[in-house]
């Protein structure tokens, strides 16, 4: 399978699972339990339908967004994720790279696998960190005055992460971060080689933003837990307000699912909100991010930049979020495993499908800006 036999989300998870061993490829493809708020993500879209006009003159689209006082050349921006270099030697590099070519927002992760200044070498385009809190309050200070001095524009705080969601898929194969592989894990990596090559022949495994307190050895610290052990699930709003205080600039909460968070993350200043549930990696039976949507953008919608993630796969899925009111709407797997099937020429190819499904489908809505989409184009099914 080559990439230019890739057109959309599942041909690039084919290509993807091809290439990766199955516990990595898992830990992309899983989620929490039983998987039901991982699947729900993407069927929620299936229930709201589009009313499209025609005869509205469509020759021009501009389908640029504002979001947290950043401009994006497109309505989509790659989330922040985790381990990028596990999936491919090239890891957010490519991710970066991808992002400033189509002129959108990407994001490092605090389990990010390049640092903070050198994604802002490679694009000098809208960023965010992303980061946990820490029971170390010094370790949270340090990171935000780090990413200040990187010259990133904004900070987004995940709250829904105060402790790992159960992922049984990566139970089974016994994935770790340090490897810890059952003989079941052990055998799926025997079989993919190229993988093993990769890994193998291009530089170490690092975590820059905290490798002085996780280390990928096992020396000091794993991946779980991380988790478990410096992450403070004692985190609260005030907390948060202080945080948001000291930063000085757009703030952004990554995790807001109800109508009373959303109104107080904008009563203590946030910039932003991402509704999410995790990718369904999280809470299993959580809402998905669509479908409260339109709740939290009546309530908040104009106080503060309502996004979305989770399940996207489509332009289309973007064109119903951007009707409810999203801002902007991101991207995880759905730049992932092109990255895990070919690096930066898979993420790229991702984004320009992604780009092309937005713009055509804009004008088969009859829509030559994003502020023309409503609610007026959309109906639910009961």
């Amino acid at each position: 399978m080559r990439l230019t036999d890739c057109y959309n989300f599942h041909d690039f998870r084919r290509m993807a699972k091809r290439r990766l061993p199955g516990p990595i490829f898992d830990y992309i493809d899983g989620g929490a339990d039983d998987e039901v708020t991982y699947r729900r993500n993407t069927a929620a879209f299936d229930a709201c339908d589009l009313v499209p006009d025609v005869l509205r003159g469509v020759a021009d689209v501009d389908m640029s967004v504002t979001v947290m006082g950043q401009k994006l050349a497109m309505p989509v921006y790659c989330s922040p994720t985790a381990l990028q270099r596990l999936f491919h030697h090239q890891g957010e590099r490519a991710v970066a790279a991808a992002a400033a070519k189509h002129g959108t927002m990407f994001g490092v992760s605090s389990l990010g696998t390049i640092s903070l200044e050198e994604a802002r070498q490679i694009s000098n385009g809208p960023q965010v960190y992303q980061f946990y809190f820490h029971k170390d309050r010094g370790l949270n200070r340090e990171m935000m005055a780090r990413a200040k001095n990187a010259g990133v524009q904004a900070m987004m705080l995940t709250v829904d992460s105060i402790t790992g969601g159960n992922r049984e898929r990566d139970k089974r194969t016994g994935f770790a971060i340090p490897f810890k592989l059952n003989l079941a894990g052990m055998t799926q990596f025997a079989i993919k080689p190229s993988w093993a090559i990769d890994w193998l022949t291009h530089e170490r495994f690092r975590l820059p933003q905290l490798e002085n307190h996780v280390k990928m050895d096992g020396g000091t610290l794993s991946i779980s837990r991380y988790f478990t052990e410096m992450l403070d699930p004692s985190m609260s709003w005030n907390d948060v307000a202080e945080m948001v205080r000291e930063w000085g600039g757009p703030f952004c909460l990554k995790g807001i699912m109800s109508v009373e968070d959303a109104k107080r993350a904008a009563e203590i200043g946030c910039s932003g909100i991402v509704l999410s549930n995790h990718g369904g990696r999280q809470l299993d039976g959580s809402r998905s991010a669509f479908d409260q949507l339109a709740e939290i953008v009546d309530a908040v919608g104009d106080r503060i930049d309502v996004m979305m993630d989770g399940g996207v796969q489509r332009g289309t899925h973007v064109l119903k979020a951007l009707s409810l009111g999203a801002k902007a709407v991101g991207l995880g797997r759905y730049y992932l495993f092109p990255l895990a099937a070919a690096g930066q020429p898979g993420v790229e190819r991702a984004l320009e499908t992604m780009r092309t499904e937005i713009e055509r489908g804009m004008k088969l809505m009859g829509c030559t800006s994003v502020s023309q989409l409503s609610r007026r184009n959309l109906r639910f099914r009961s």
